[in-house]
């Protein structure tokens, strides 16, 4: 029979798993960006926030904060990768404001973080200590990631268009968050539950959102074919 601690792990083995699964949901984005050559209204904040939370749970997982975590340690240095190229991604394509607002945001993430890092290791000696003050920031950033794409949501209800709000980033938040709020609960873990309940009613809305406006949404028009005979085009 599987006891609660057997249980617990194979959901934290699918955590991880959805979390892969989470960065690389925006992939599609990404390739319409590239195909378009411009980012147009796509916005750089859930990315900007997931780079932030991701650098608190590696800190987090490291052995001088929070030994034996080397899953959460792995995992969240692969989600940095590749935030970080989606990241660069979107610069190469933004204009210049976009770019300006993108660089303000991630000097401001580094002061931060490098702050963080600095109180952590001079005021706080002990594992118990500095796991719970980086804990508590895990949370709040955690729940930032998951609260980012309020301003989209927004946008939606406007617009009437979901057109910039990614449905598989979307479904992939949602699920990230149940599967995670799920581990919490099996062996309570205030911190996870509280993360990761948020992600679940923030998914739940955007998900709502996608299926109350999708019929509304423009279907982007279609480039008009040339003439295949070059003495039919019009001069």
């Amino acid at each position: 029979m599987v006891n609660k601690n057997g249980i617990r792990n194979i959901v934290g083995i699918i955590g991880n798993v959805v979390s892969f699964g989470l960065f690389a949901s925006p992939l599609p984005t990404f390739i319409k960006i590239y195909k378009k050559g411009a980012v147009e209204e796509f916005s750089p904040n859930p990315y900007l926030a997931t780079i932030m939370n991701c650098l608190l749970w590696d800190f987090y997982g490291l052995p001088i904060v929070h030994p034996h975590s080397t899953l959460v340690l792995t995992i969240n240095s692969i989600g940095l990768v590749m935030e970080f190229s989606y990241i660069f991604t979107y610069l190469y394509f933004a204009t210049k404001k976009q770019r300006v607002y993108v660089y303000k945001f991630l000097g401001l993430e580094l002061v931060f973080y490098m702050i963080v890092i600095g109180l952590t290791l001079g005021l706080l000696h002990t594992h118990e200590h500095r796991s719970m003050a980086i804990g508590i920031l895990c949370v709040v950033f955690n729940i930032a990631m998951y609260a980012m794409p309020l301003d989209v949501m927004k946008k939606v209800i406007t617009t009437k268009s979901v057109e910039y709000m990614p449905f598989l980033l979307s479904l992939t938040n949602c699920f990230n968050g149940t599967v995670w709020t799920t581990y919490g609960l099996i062996k309570f873990d205030v911190y996870i539950v509280t993360s990761n309940g948020a992600g679940v009613v923030l998914g739940l809305i955007q998900l709502i959102l996608y299926a109350i406006y999708y019929k509304s949404t423009p279907v982007p028009a279609k480039p008009k074919e040339k003439p295949q005979n070059p003495e039919l085009e019009l001069v």
